[in-house]
């Protein structure tokens, strides 16, 4: 399961977000509310067939796809079905006994991500429960939503970063809404009743602008006669040969390093020439890294750049009880470099010009009415938004909010010498 330990990441509460209902209450709470209403594997639940399909709703014919079927019966007598193009696994619990069926070397972080949200939405629970953490309670109207925003330090002294960590419910029911935070993300739609529950039929997550991966929940029904036969584990799959994960502290990573050459900044066409910059990686158990996706950066122009070399990096394989295990990590970079071939910015009048999908942000309540929100964002040649920059230091409510938004906007091709070119902008907002 791959989740941070938000114990120990020292985070800061950020502010939250509601409508009509003002009491406070613990974040932990919340998302225990939330979790004791929807999730399907809590002890004592009905028994159930499930079936998922996975596709990249941007490019439907990537590899990012898959087929997922689970039979459960309680916490302690499972079986789950995951078929993808790289990877698939079958895999039964029946008590302490575990049998692990893989076909390829390396269970991908998407793939695992969208997984957890079906099954276990909130993996981090438990740590919650030691983040003081308040935030306005869940309730009021049906279209009524409740955020707490955290912040946490990424990094090593001297170079880090601030990652985010937000978390949302919705509705009267103050049922989960979304999960963002550097190891796991997930949006959760679609409620519907299921036996005592109400169970989110689409999962959706973006790792990263213009990559939207979406697990819709095909068939839910009770099991209700479960037979022994399909939970029986002949012979328990030894540990050795099971793939298990782990997220560890970068310090840990870099420990096991055995080729990990500086990055090469090359010429940045616009933004920042200095700063920080992290990315999330997954390391296989062989110690290549196999995903690597961005988080925050001083210039976002430059994360791809980072991406294709650290890419190439190998790592000693990381072990656990003698075992080798997929690792994840917060990578943070220092850059430095200049300005080459310049990307043009444009105003907040030329940018809406070519914007063809347009949403609004969701300011926290209590925010200055009037208050000028301006935000620097990178468009790509097919016109998807590839990072938000906050190089006119709003505060993080304020800016966090912004960002939901404009990250979803789409333009139009800004046309430069004939031909579609890359180009930044300068988006305003104000506080309603």
């Amino acid at each position: 399961m791959k989740c941070f330990s938000i114990a120990i990441l020292l985070c800061t509460f950020a502010g939250a977000s509601f409508v009509e209902n003002t009491k406070t209450i613990q974040l932990a709470e919340v998302a225990q509310h939330a979790v004791d209403q929807s999730k399907l594997t809590l002890p004592g639940s009905t028994p159930f067939h499930l079936k998922a399909e996975v596709v990249e709703t941007t490019n439907p014919g990537s590899d990012y796809k898959a087929e997922i079927e689970e039979y459960w019966a309680s916490p302690e007598k499972w079986q789950r079905t995951i078929v993808s193009p790289s990877f698939s696994q079958t895999l039964t619990v029946n008590s302490d006994q575990i049998s692990e069926e893989n076909k390829g070397d390396y269970f991908p972080w998407w793939l695992n991500d969208l997984v957890t949200a079906i099954f276990d939405p909130v993996p981090m629970l438990d740590s919650l429960k030691n983040v003081d953490a308040p935030m306005q309670r869940p309730g009021g109207s049906q279209r009524s939503n409740s955020c707490a925003r955290l912040q946490m330090k990424v990094g090593t002294p001297p170079t880090e970063n601030s990652a985010f960590l937000i978390f949302c419910f919705a509705g009267r029911l103050g049922l989960l809404e979304s999960v963002i935070t550097p190891a796991y993300d997930a949006e959760f739609k679609d409620y519907g009743d299921f036996k005592d529950k109400k169970v989110a039929r689409r999962f959706v997550i973006n790792p990263e602008p213009g990559t939207t991966i979406e697990a819709k929940i095909t068939q839910l029904e009770e099991l209700a006669s479960p037979r022994e036969s399909r939970f029986a584990v002949q012979h328990s799959t030894p540990p050795k040969e099971r793939i298990d994960r782990i997220s560890v502290p970068e310090a840990t990573v870099r420990s096991l390093s055995e080729y990990t050459p500086d990055i090469l900044w090359p010429p940045a066409r616009s933004g920042k020439t200095f700063g920080v910059l992290s990315m999330y990686i997954s390391v296989d158990r062989s110690g290549r890294v196999r995903e690597a996706w961005p988080l925050n950066s001083d210039n976002a122009g430059l994360e791809n750049a980072a991406r294709e070399q650290v890419m190439k990096w190998r790592f000693k394989p990381a072990k656990m009880h003698d075992t080798p295990v997929q690792t994840e990590t917060v990578l943070t970079f220092a850059f430095s470099t200049k300005i080459g071939d310049p990307i043009p910015i444009l105003t907040d009048e030329e940018a809406r010009k070519l914007a063809m999908n347009v949403l609004e942000p969701a300011f926290p309540p209590g925010s200055k009415k009037g208050t000028e929100v301006k935000v620097q964002i990178g468009v790509n040649l097919d016109g998807t938004v590839n990072g938000v920059g906050n190089p006119y230091d709003v505060p993080t409510p304020l800016f966090m909010a912004a960002a939901v938004a404009v990250r979803q906007w789409h333009f139009r091709p800004y046309l430069r010498k004939g031909k579609p070119d890359l180009f930044g902008a300068d988006i305003v907002f104000r506080v309603p």
